[in-house]
């Protein structure tokens, strides 16, 4: 197997540096979300501190995947490793004597700069794989990039335990200015020892070639933004929030206590779900499988996913919240969730890279993402609503539509491929 020079280390340096950057993203997901919780903020308050995040996502994926063209990769991984540092520098500076109103303009202005943060370190390190893997391998560029989504999310779920554990042990200012100092120390790092291998970029760009034509990849995108819909509505909002309630409530754990057993949970439950990514070529048995095999088998996981939230809507329609059996029956229900989920999440993130050619990767993977972040704006504001009007139940019934469309648009996509 010819390699191209360079290019695993660099693909190990960017690695590295995503790994940092998704440690920091989760424990801030749970710093914000534990730490504004634990001030009286209701449900749809909470989600709104995550909108501009998501939002953000939205716009940045539809043009860091120009920028990226135009500029190089590195130059967009940097840029987003030092967004990342300013806006937790930004959150440092937050004031617990500000008017709530203040204090959410402020941690979504904060957050939306973590958002656009997140989607230029993710866009660079996404078609980094399909840059640096041997050419016309499909095998080894679903290992490598399985490999690179797998272990970032076990590094955010490590964050989010992190976020907890370190918000129950100190000020919330304190954490996030440590969390940006050690995050400079890896952006030096990753500058100073990248090694030669991603692509320059090409000053001939045009932001207009963003937009797909290959139907393959507009469909694919659609059901990634109902996917990714489906998770963060029960997820952001509803699970966390309903736990935490629980322990508290009916098992008077005090709230410092309930901060590590929801964020503990929260983190295993990601980690388990980056660790099923990374296994995901062996666990499909997918090595030497032909790219129509893979979409088959991508519609499939899909239907299986849509399942499993109509079991838990039934269970929670029975139940009455704060029984063990039905708080037994959601976590049971949420490994199985995260674990189908991730077969899922890792077929998508092969096939959009697996459908593109080196030439326009960034613009593929940046209008991908574009519909991911999307479709967690829709997510997470649903995930407030839902739980606000309707509790767990209705974020349930909400995800398991998302899942269904979800699984009849990934139906759609053709099995005769025309790659770009």
């Amino acid at each position: 197997m010819t390699k191209r020079p360079d290019g695993f280390g660099a693909y190990i340096t960017v690695t590295a540096a995503y790994w940092a950057f998704m440690l920091t993203d989760g424990a801030l997901r749970m710093l914000v979300l534990l730490h504004f919780h634990s001030l009286g903020f209701h449900p749809i308050q909470l989600a709104y501190l995550f909108l501009l995040y998501e939002f953000m996502g939205i716009v940045t994926n539809l043009s860091a995947g120009w920028i990226a063209a135009r500029f190089g990769l590195s130059k967009t991984l940097y840029g987003g490793l030092f967004l990342q540092i300013s806006a937790l520098m930004g959150l440092s500076q937050l004031d617990p004597t500000w008017a709530v109103g203040t204090s959410v303009i402020f941690v979504m202005a904060a957050q939306g700069l973590s958002g656009v943060a997140k989607d230029l370190t993710k866009m660079s390190s996404k078609s980094a794989v399909k840059s640096l893997s041997p050419n016309g391998e499909n095998n080894q560029l679903f290992k490598w990039v399985t490999a690179l989504t797998g272990s970032k999310n076990a590094f955010k779920g490590f964050g989010f335990f992190v976020g907890a554990a370190l918000l129950a042990a100190f000020d919330f200012n304190v954490v996030t200015l440590g969390m940006a100092v050690g995050l400079l120390i890896i952006l030096l790092g990753a500058s100073i020892f990248m090694p030669p291998g991603l692509p320059v970029g090409n000053k001939q760009a045009k932001f207009s070639q963003v937009f797909s034509k290959d139907s393959n990849i507009n469909r694919l995108s659609a059901a990634r933004f109902f996917l990714f819909g489906a998770r963060d509505v029960w997820f952001v909002v509803g699970i966390p929030i309903y736990f935490h309630a629980v322990l508290t409530g009916d098992f008077n754990l005090t709230p410092r206590e309930s901060f590590f057993i929801v964020g503990g949970g929260m983190a295993l439950w990601i980690v388990g779900y980056g660790a099923i990514q990374a296994a995901a070529p062996s666990l499909l048995r997918a090595k030497d499988k032909p790219l129509e095999i893979l979409v088959r088998l991508t519609c499939k996981w899909a239907g299986i996913l849509t399942v499993i939230p109509m079991l838990l809507v039934g269970a929670s329609i029975f139940g009455n919240n704060g029984e063990i059996w039905l708080s037994i029956t959601l976590v049971l229900g949420l490994m199985l969730f995260g674990a189908v989920f991730a077969l899922n999440s890792a077929l998508h993130s092969f096939l959009i890279l697996a459908f593109s050619n080196s030439n326009r990767v960034t613009m593929n993977v940046g209008f991908y993402y574009m519909s991911n972040a999307a479709g967690r704006l829709l997510g997470t504001l649903l995930s407030g609503l839902s739980f606000q009007f309707g509790g767990l139940t209705l974020c349930l019934v909400t995800a398991l539509t998302m899942c269904g469309l979800s699984w009849l648009i990934a139906t759609r996509m053709t099995n005769r491929f025309k790659l770009q």
